[in-house]
Order: structure tokens, then C-alpha cells, then sequence
């Protein structure tokens, strides 16, 4: 089988979209071929095969203006292309990339798609016109999460499989550094208080801005806390300037992007997610495999996978995040990590997802 994994980009911005697509092509089995196309913009897929990359207009990717005119001659391309690599399945990231390639179908029978949803898109009526105009055995729809899955098959009235993301545990666990291993590589060795941590994209949607503003107001009382947040983003600037107007650089740090992120989460006595929206959240399943107790914001897709041993707070509540840090413990927190490892059942979730992954491709 010949499948072509169809991206918007790579680079560090896209990697945790990348990891997921990796995860998935994983399954394929060993009698796939793959390779990997990158529309915009250069960055490797760390995985099975070769990569390609487009450096198409990011206006024409986005249908903007007279750019929109490019999109018969780029198709034509990309239909050249497809029959040159002889393809049989293209894995598609999302609607943006799902609006380009889903048109070739229509003259390219031999070829089936598969487009996988990581997040909550606004579909247009064109959308909505595209994704139903093709059937269910030429185009099949994922999202990575049941709470995704269900919200977009209302929307479209037509299946879409919900393919939880999950980790092969004991994959993820041999590489994991010790608690003093992984504080050393943050250069945060001296500290001997109870480190908070945070992992994702300096954003708005990541809410990180909450979390500061919320450790300013415990800070006083808790002067051995600091609070870690590893990852790179737009308002990397925004958020160290506040940092330093609150007075706690020293206690709060900006880690920057890092490779190795999956290995240092026992760094963290506590890890805190006041995410304002989620596709998934993938920070969940790692701390909660790395048995580091999770405290989120209250979103569906945070109780699907913690359920009932979730300690969940209103989105964007400084005050409700303050009085949680009061009493983030070490005892509470052994407790709430075994209790979150119960209920999320990584062993089990990886063998759903499996599954949901050999389905989806071979299908």
C-alpha cells in the first residue's frame, strides 16, 4: 500500500500534529510505503519514509484574494505527483489541507483519503459541501477524540471515527529522566521546593497567562514553588514581560522549545493545563503516564480521558487556580496521579488506538 501523508507544515510549531500523524502511520503495516509532503514551509517528519516540501503561497493555501486562481494549476501538481507515487491512500491534516486535496479524488478513482481532525475547525458551507460529496468508501473522517468525533459527525451527518490518541506506556516510560535528572537538564538542580509545571505553545488558547497570574497571588506564601513552562510561541515576549512586572523571574521560567520534552515531565511534583480549548491535550496522557498528577481546566475533552479522577477548573478562573496551588502537596498529588492512572488506562487506550489506526488506513 502506497499512502502519501499530506501536511500544511512542518517545524516546531507543528510537531505535536506531526507526532500524532506518525503514530497513526505506525500501523500501516510493513508493506506500506509512505512519504510525506509538507505544503508550507520546511521541516522534517521524523518517521517511515521521505519527505517532500511544497512551499506553496501560505495566501493561495489559504484561498485568499486572486490567490485562490493558483488552486487548478497547484492541483494539477499535485494530481501529477500522486500518479507518479503511485499513491493509493493520502492521510490529510485537517480541513486546510482536506480543501485542496479532496477535489483530485473526484478524477483520481484509485484513490481513497483519509482526513484526520486534531482540533475544532469552523467548517464553511463549502466545506460542508466538499466532505459530504464524496462516499464513506473514497473519503473517511477521524478526529482525535471521542468529544471531537461526535461534535463533527453532528455537523457533517455523516460517520466520523473517533481515534483517541494514545502512547505505547512502556515506550514512553523507558526514555522518562528521574526527578533530579530532568530538573538538572532545565537547570532548575537547586531547587528543592515543588516545581508546577506547564508544556505547550505560547498561546492564547494554552492559557498560560492565567497560570502566571495565578502564581503571583501564592507566591508570597509558597517562596520554595517555582513554576516551569516548556514550549516556544507568539507571545513568548508578552508572557516574560509580565513575569518580570510581577516581580518572579527566578520563580516562573520560560524553558523555550525543547526536543526532549517527553523525557522530563518527573521534573514536575505537579503539572497544570489551563488549556481555554483542546483538540486532545496530549500533555494529559504524558504527565499521567510519567504518574505526574494532572490539574486542567474544564473542558469535555479532559473529563473523556480522566473521567471522574479529574481535578477540573472553570476556564480562565485565576481565583479558581490560586486556591488549587494553596494546596498543591505531595501527598495529594501521589494520590491523584494513581488515581488518574486507573481511569485513563494507558495500556488499554494504546490497544483501542491500535486498532482504531489499523482500521482507518486499511478501511
Amino acid at each position: 500500500m502506497n499512502i502519501v501523508n499530506v501536511m500544511w507544515a512542518g517545524g516546531k510549531p507543528f510537531m505535536s500534529i506531526h507526532r500524532v500523524h506518525q503514530q497513526v502511520l505506525s500501523h500501516a503495516g510493513s508493506d506500506a510505503r509512505i512519504s510525506h509532503w509538507l505544503l508550507l514551509g520546511s521541516g522534517l517528519c521524523h518517521g517511515q519514509g521521505l519527505t517532500r516540501e511544497w512551499h506553496m503561497p501560505h495566501r493561495m493555501l489559504k484561498g485568499h484574494g486572486l490567490w485562490r486562481l493558483m488552486r487548478p494549476w497547484v492541483r494539477l501538481r499535485l494530481r501529477k505527483a500522486l500518479m507518479e507515487a503511485g499513491a493509493e491512500v493520502v492521510l490529510l491534516d485537517g480541513i486546510g489541507v482536506a480543501r485542496l486535496v479532496l477535489p483530485l479524488l473526484k478524477k483520481m478513482p484509485q484513490l481513497r483519503a483519509k482526513v484526520l481532525f486534531h482540533g475544532r475547525t469552523r467548517l464553511t458551507q463549502r466545506d460542508l459541501r466538499l466532505l459530504c460529496s464524496l462516499p464513506e468508501d473514497r473519503l473517511s473522517l477521524a478526529a482525535v477524540s471521542q468529544t471531537l468525533a461526535h461534535s463533527l459527525a453532528h455537523e457533517l451527518g455523516r460517520p466520523v471515527q473517533a481515534l483517541r490518541v494514545a502512547f505505547d506506556p512502556q515506550a514512553f516510560i523507558e526514555p522518562l529522566l528521574s526527578r533530579e535528572q530532568a530538573r538538572q537538564a532545565l537547570a532548575m538542580s537547586q531547587t528543592d521546593g515543588p516545581v508546577l509545571g506547564a508544556v505547550g505553545r505560547l498561546v492564547e488558547s494554552k492559557g498560560f497567562e492565567v497560570l502566571i497570574e495565578a502564581f503571583a497571588q501564592v507566591a508570597p506564601q509558597q517562596p520554595r514553588m517555582q513554576l516551569a513552562i516548556i514550549g516556544e510561541g507568539p507571545l513568548r515576549a508578552a508572557l516574560q514581560a509580565r513575569i518580570d512586572e510581577l516581580g518572579l523571574a527566578g520563580r516562573v521560567h520560560l524553558c523555550g522549545h525543547r526536543d526532549d520534552v517527553q523525557q522530563l515531565y518527573r521534573a514536575f511534583d505537579w503539572m497544570m493545563v489551563p488549556s481555554r480549548a483542546e483538540g486532545l491535550g496530549l500533555v494529559v496522557q504524558e504527565a499521567v503516564i510519567a504518574d505526574v498528577p494532572v490539574v486542567c481546566s474544564d473542558l469535555p475533552v479532559f473529563r473523556e480521558q480522566l473521567q471522574d479522577s479529574g481535578h477540573y477548573l472553570p476556564v480562565g478562573d485565576v481565583g479558581a487556580w490560586v486556591k488549587l496551588i494553596e494546596h498543591c502537596d505531595a501527598a495529594c498529588g501521589l494520590v491523584l496521579a494513581a488515581r488518574q492512572h486507573q481511569a485513563m488506562a494507558p495500556e488499554a487506550a494504546w490497544q483501542a488506538f491500535c486498532e482504531g489506526c489499523e482500521g482507518l488506513l486499511r478501511s
